[in-house]
């Protein structure tokens, strides 16, 4: 189906973040974090910040509906509807007009924004000890939100099946680098055809379901680790529990955003 000039011009807009060099949230939370890393580098040792790695490996190795008794497509549809677009079911949103849908999915993040910003300051008044629960939290806060965008969309990303594409879309959150926002984008793609034809979603990524899942946990934890160990300095703790968890869950909500969006124009595209 030909898109319209509108959703022509969120084509365009979607090409331009994905060429972008990287964002000026993430840009400011580098700057603002140097600081952070000079006293992380000087006072955390190595082996802290190596079991920090592999906590988020393994949360996210594990990932699958965590989040899913947070979020019930009603949450979804009620809003729709407060909205004036009728839908029965969440896929039924996909008959409607993308900028309304656009409305739908940007008023889910800043409940989910405030919700990590406050979970991880939080945790971060017990520096160490805490980031054990802060990380599970984050991930599921965030997994939550990848959900309601796609649910605002029309597609329903629950069960282990779409880790794939979210983990491509946490990876961008991560690292904010454009070659992570290509490889989601192209994970998009497949995504959108197997919706477009009623097939079964499996992943862009040839071979096992294990082997599709090795790699992208190890880069996100990666991405992410030198700013959570600063989560373990004293006094400073909460408060950068607080902003590196706002951060990353902005840098989520940004990257659901476009690659959903282009998960609607893919699929109507293919149809």
């Amino acid at each position: 189906m030909r898109l319209t000039d509108t959703e022509k011009a969120v084509r365009r807009e979607i090409e331009e973040w994905q060429h972008a060099d990287a964002s000026m949230a993430s840009q400011a939370m580098d700057w603002a974090m140097r600081p952070v890393d000079w006293a992380v580098e000087r006072t955390v040792s190595p082996d802290t910040v190596d079991r920090l790695a592999e906590r988020i490996h393994d949360v996210l190795s594990t990932l699958s509906d965590a989040s899913e008794w947070t979020f019930e497509d009603d949450d979804i549809l009620d809003a729709a509807h407060e909205r004036g677009l009728p839908a029965d079911t969440v896929s039924e949103l996909r008959s409607q007009p993308l900028d309304e849908l656009d409305a739908l999915a940007r008023s889910r993040f800043r409940q989910n924004t405030i919700l990590a910003a406050l979970e991880g300051g939080g945790t971060g008044l017990g520096g160490a000890a805490l980031i054990a629960a802060d990380i599970p939290l984050l991930f599921t806060i965030n997994l939550r939100l990848i959900q309601q965008i796609g649910a605002s969309y029309g597609f329903p990303l629950r069960g282990p099946m779409f880790r794939p594409l979210v983990f491509s879309i946490f990876n961008v959150a991560a690292s904010g680098g454009r070659e992570a926002r290509n490889e989601a984008l192209r994970e998009v793609s497949v995504a959108a055809a197997a919706f477009a034809n009623d097939l079964d979603y499996k992943g862009r990524v040839s071979g096992t379901f294990r082997d599709q899942n090795r790699h992208l946990p190890r880069e996100i934890a990666k991405a992410l680790v030198e700013r959570k160990v600063g989560q373990t300095l004293p006094l400073a703790g909460a408060a950068i529990g607080a902003g590196v968890n706002y951060w990353f869950t902005t840098q989520t909500a940004e990257a659901a955003y476009m690659c959903l969006r282009a998960l609607y124009l893919d699929w109507k595209e293919r149809r």
